[in-house]
């Protein structure tokens, strides 16, 4: 039934400002850009910013995990970037990595370090 997942959406309360803060984290502009709608292809996957969603809403919530090569480097570039720390760096088991930050707009960004997923079977 499922294929796996395609998009995130990320509600934000000045779309102007997260897609400018979206585009240089990412180092690209986005693929989609509209007054109601902007999309970033991110690695075969959509990170949306909806300026109609209430932002922070997902705090608590589901929590999106951005698959990454080197935990420690992403984790320094998102802090140095104006993310907040709302879990650090943690060893899950069997050399997995994981870390929780939340974007300018109070959006939870979930980054995991992975060796044993392979982006080969993604697409």
């Amino acid at each position: 039934m499922f294929e796996g997942l395609r998009t995130v959406i990320y509600p934000v309360n000045d779309v102007t400002k997260a897609r400018e803060w979206y585009a240089t984290l990412l180092g690209q502009p986005p693929y989609f850009d509209q007054p109601f709608y902007v999309g970033f292809e991110v690695g075969g996957f959509e990170l949306g910013l909806d300026p109609n969603g209430t932002p922070g809403a997902g705090a608590g919530g589901p929590v999106a995990y951005w698959g990454v090569k080197g935990i420690n480097a992403a984790f320094a570039r998102l802090r140095e970037s104006g993310a907040g720390e709302q879990s650090p760096i943690v060893d899950v088991g069997d050399n997995i990595k994981t870390a929780v930050l939340t974007d300018p707009f109070g959006n939870a960004i979930g980054i995991i370090e992975n060796p044993h997923f392979s982006t080969e079977k993604v697409r």
